[in-house]
C-alpha cells in the first residue's frame, strides 16, 4: 500500500526536521508538509530535506491559509498521487510517528481510522488534569450532537483509504479551521464508512507553541451545531 503522511504546519521549525527524520524510518512512507508560509522558516527546513530525500514533499501556501484548507489541500495532493492510504498528523510530536504503521495496518480492514486517546490502551502523557477533562467532555458533547459511535471525536491523528477520502471530498468542505476534523469525521459517519480506533499515546507539546486557544475551542463547539444543522438541511 502506498502511504503518504500529511503534516499541516505553521511555525514548527523546532519540530519539523526531527519529525520528518522519524517518519522516513518507516519503510516506503512519503510525507507532505503543507506549510502556511511560516515566518520561522519551517518551509526552508522542509525544502532542504526534500532535496536529500525524494519521499519528503512541500506544499507552500501563501494564500487561503488556515488549518482546514491546509488539510484539504493535503488530501487532494495525496489523491492525485494515487496514495492507497493517507495519514494526517500534527508536527509537534503529540502524534508520535511510532503509531503511523499501526494506523496503516488498520486501514486494511477499515475505511477510516482514528488514533485514539479514549479507547482501552490509549494514554495521555504530560497533559494537566483540566485538559484531560476538557477533552473528555468535548468528546461527550460531539458524540451526543452528531450521533457518532467513536470515542475520540477530536483526534487529528487519523488515516483514510483513498476511495473513502474521495467520497468525503465529493462535496466541498466548509470548515476553515481546526473544526475540519469534526466535519470530515461526521461526513465519514454519514457515508456509512467503517470507522475504527487504534489506541495511541498522546504527548503534550514540548517544543513550539500550541495554536489551539479558547477562540478555536469555542469555534469548534459552535461548528458542531452548524454541522448538525447543515445535515438537517441536506447540505452534507
Amino acid at each position: 500500500m502506498k502511504a503518504i503522511a500529511i503534516i499541516p504546519t505553521y511555525n514548527e521549525a523546532d519540530n519539523i526536521e526531527k519529525l520528518l527524520k522519524e517518519l522516513m524510518k518507516i519503510h516506503a512512507l512519503h510525507a507532505v508538509v503543507v506549510d502556511d508560509n511560516s515566518p520561522d522558516g519551517t518551509s526552508k527546513i522542509v525544502k532542504k530535506l526534500s532535496k536529500k530525500n525524494k519521499r519528503i514533499h512541500l506544499l507552500l501556501r501563501k494564500k487561503d491559509r488556515g488549518r482546514g484548507s491546509a488539510g484539504i489541500e493535503g488530501f487532494k495532493y495525496c489523491i492525485n498521487k494515487k496514495a492507497d492510504c493517507i495519514i494526517e498528523m500534527d508536527a509537534d510530536f503529540s502524534h508520535h510517528p511510532k503509531h503511523v504503521p499501526e494506523l496503516i495496518e488498520a486501514l486494511k480492514k477499515c475505511d477510516v481510522v482514528l488514533g485514539s486517546r479514549q479507547v482501552r490502551g490509549g494514554k495521555q502523557v504530560g497533559r494537566p488534569l483540566r485538559r484531560r477533562l476538557l477533552t473528555y467532555f468535548a468528546n461527550f458533547y460531539i458524540r451526543t450532537i452528531l450521533g457518532l459511535k467513536v470515542w475520540d471525536c477530536n483526534s487529528g491523528f487519523r488515516g483514510f483509504r483513498r476511495e473513502a477520502l474521495q467520497k468525503i471530498l465529493s462535496k466541498p468542505l466548509f470548515s476553515k479551521g481546526p473544526d475540519v476534523v469534526q466535519e470530515v469525521l461526521y461526513r465519514s459517519h454519514l457515508l456509512g464508512f467503517n470507522i475504527c480506533e487504534v489506541p495511541i499515546t498522546f504527548y503534550e507539546r514540548v517544543e513550539g507553541t500550541s495554536k489551539l486557544g479558547i477562540k478555536h475551542l469555542w469555534r469548534g463547539y459552535t461548528a458542531v451545531l452548524k454541522l448538525r444543522w447543515q445535515h438537517i438541511l441536506g447540505k452534507i
